[in-house]
């Protein structure tokens, strides 16, 4: 008989679900995908519904629920930062408390009432740690047998940075650091200071450090972080307001950098750059120390990350070709939408005592685990629209789309499962022509409608990935960020001040300048056709046409929205942008074939069986 378990993730940041059966991984989605709210936080109704259904189960099939955290651990850790902050913290836990005692401590309750939506019989509902449920996620798909993990975050219950040893079906903590001393929020005090949202935009402030230097690396150092040769660390607190406060920073970090933080959606400065570089070289000495430390303790020859910070490419890209590790695996979705995840593998390990199965590539599947639209459904959407489209058999369509792409028209590509976690991987994806100097701003300006500096990855073909990239091994899940090989680049050049203020003298251009950052690397996927054999066909096709096997792949979604999920959403969104042509399946759509756009709410839904 199968054993299905449903694990959920909700009321923080990025509500998701997952089901798991018998260790394998069915379904997993972010509830935002469905909502079309970003980074939505309500129960993941949505979510669990589509997993259900995916399952063909009903939610009284499902022998447990296993939720990402413990509420109870999180509330001491509040009352106990509260009480050792004097006068600060008591007057925080005033306003937090009310909402502790009616709401949050009851989660348990909570999960039962809305999964009665779903069934009378309601699973037993437990509760997995934080950073257990980060653990998990990383250790348990690997396809290692035994490795270290490493988890590194903003902050769990207590822990904000954890080591384990995983073997077998078991994880073991072996080493922690608790609140408030975070490399998390030390990163998010950083983002908050140079003008970004704390929690959403640190993946910017990752990508301006290139565009500085590190000339604050030694006051971080000295004054706000205090690291040991082993790569553990404490913070000094009167620098920060985080922990009781409603800021992140305090006076003395103003005074420190020079000043109060920039106001959002002000001008980029060169300080702004420079602090950006500062707390990345920071973060990327630490994790390189913890790492080299943890590895000679244990002996362990294979790396698992997971947590928000294990999303920093650059930080995983210098620990790939550090060669600490014979081989370093990262959860694609390392922050808290993977906890639904984390907590379900470790519900079926750990808990219920299920044998582990180790995959020689990694049980995520490619992170195709969300909803995919038959042709029928699709059809049926373009024509209650009235749309012009053409449909396509595989190859003939790859062929197509790869002579639309080498004209530098942009691509909207809907196929097959949707993606579980923060990046497009060829299943919703915008792709462009990397070889086109114009691609990277008519993405950015005319479609994302977002800042210019912002870099785009690469999917590149995996056996060409070499000729392109250095130390590239195998990057599936656009994780980590390599250089460009030093034949794909051009001349130096220099390049000229801009509105945002970014000057950078000696700027690197290479081959494939949509894809390359200022500091000549890249964030890139490698393809390799086992889990979505039309992307690496469409990559062929292109490679063959031109003779350059990558492509801008950018997340189908418009700035401040969630990544499409529907036909649906994917048709309002080419309409609502300058993208030129749209692929749903099998049927091409060109823009200027379509009918007026004219925007309305009531864009044609159909309810799934």
């Amino acid at each position: 008989m199968k054993t299905y378990i449903l694990g959920l993730s909700c009321y923080s940041h990025d509500s998701s679900a997952t089901l798991i059966c018998d260790g394998e991984i069915i379904a997993a989605a972010q509830e935002e995908r469905f909502t079309r709210i970003k980074l939505d936080k309500c129960f993941p109704r949505n979510a669990v519904a589509f997993c259900l259904r995916f399952a063909g189960i009903s939610l009284c099939e499902v022998k447990k629920v296993f939720y990402y955290e413990d509420p109870e651990e999180k509330f001491k850790r509040i009352m106990s930062t509260a009480f050792a902050s004097g006068w600060a913290g008591v007057r925080s836990l005033f306003f937090d408390i009310p909402t502790w005692l009616f709401d949050k401590l009851y989660v348990k309750r909570k999960l039962s009432n809305e999964l009665k939506g779903f069934s009378s019989t309601i699973p037993c509902i437990e509760y997995i740690s934080h950073h257990r449920s980060h653990a998990a996620s990383a250790f348990f798909p690997a396809p290692f047998e035994k490795a270290l993990v490493l988890c590194i975050d903003g902050v769990g219950e207590w822990d904000t940075t954890t080591a384990w040893k995983g073997e077998g079906g078991r994880l073991t903590k072996i080493w922690e650091t608790r609140f408030p001393h975070s490399l998390g929020l030390l990163y998010s005090a950083f983002t908050h200071y140079c003008g970004f949202e704390v929690d959403t935009d640190e993946y910017k402030l990752m990508g301006l450090a290139p565009y500085g230097e590190p000339i604050f690396y030694e006051q971080i150092m000295s004054h706000l972080i205090h690291v040991a040769d082993d790569g553990s660390f404490t913070m000094d607190m009167d620098y920060f307001d985080y922990a009781t406060g409603e800021k992140m920073t305090s006076p003395q970090f103003n005074a420190l950098f020079g000043g109060p933080p920039r106001a959002p959606e002000s001008e980029l400065t060169q300080r702004e750059f420079n602090l950006a570089a500062s707390v990345q070289s920071v973060l990327e000495e630490v994790v390189l120390r913890l790492a080299r430390h943890w590895q000679m303790q244990t002996g362990l020859k294979t790396l698992c990350l997971a947590g928000g910070v294990a999303l920093n490419c650059v930080v995983n890209g210098r620990l790939a070709r550090a060669d600490i590790f014979e081989r370093v695996w990262i959860q694609p979705a390392s922050d808290d939408c993977g906890g639904s995840l984390g907590a379900a593998l470790s519900g079926c390990y750990e808990v219920m005592g299920q044998k582990r199965v180790v995959n020689a590539n990694d049980s995520m599947k490619g992170c195709y685990l969300g909803p995919a639209y038959s042709s029928d459904e699709i059809r049926l959407f373009l024509l209650s629209q009235q749309c012009k489209f053409t449909e396509l058999m595989p190859q003939k369509l790859c062929s197509e789309v790869a002579e639309i792409l080498s004209q530098g028209n942009v691509v909207g590509w809907f196929q097959g499962r949707m993606e579980f976690g923060p990046c497009s991987l060829g299943a919703r994806s915008i792709l462009g022509d990397a070889r086109k100097a114009k691609m990277h701003s008519a993405i950015n300006l005319k479609i994302k409608n977002r800042e210019s500096l912002r870099p785009f990855a690469p999917a590149v073909l995996k056996q060409h990935a070499g000729e392109w990239f250095y130390a590239v091994k195998s990057s599936p899940y656009m994780l980590f960020a390599h250089p460009v090989c030093k034949q794909k680049r051009l001349a130096l050049t220099e390049s000229q001040s801009t509105k945002s203020g970014i000057q950078k003298l000696c700027e690197v251009r290479s081959q494939i300048p949509a894809v390359t950052h200022v500091d000549c690397s890249a964030r890139v996927q490698t393809v390799d056709g086992v889990y979505n054999p039309l992307f690496y066909q469409l990559l062929s096709a292109f490679n063959q046409q031109t003779g350059c096997p990558l492509l801008v792949n950018s997340s189908f979604n418009m700035c401040g929205e969630p990544i499409v999920e529907s036909p649906q959403d994917a048709y309002r969104c080419f309409m609502r942008t300058a993208m030129d042509y749209l692929v749903l399946g099998n049927f091409l759509l060109s823009k200027r074939n379509q009918p007026h756009w004219q925007e309305r709410a009531d864009l044609a839904q159909y309810p799934r069986d």
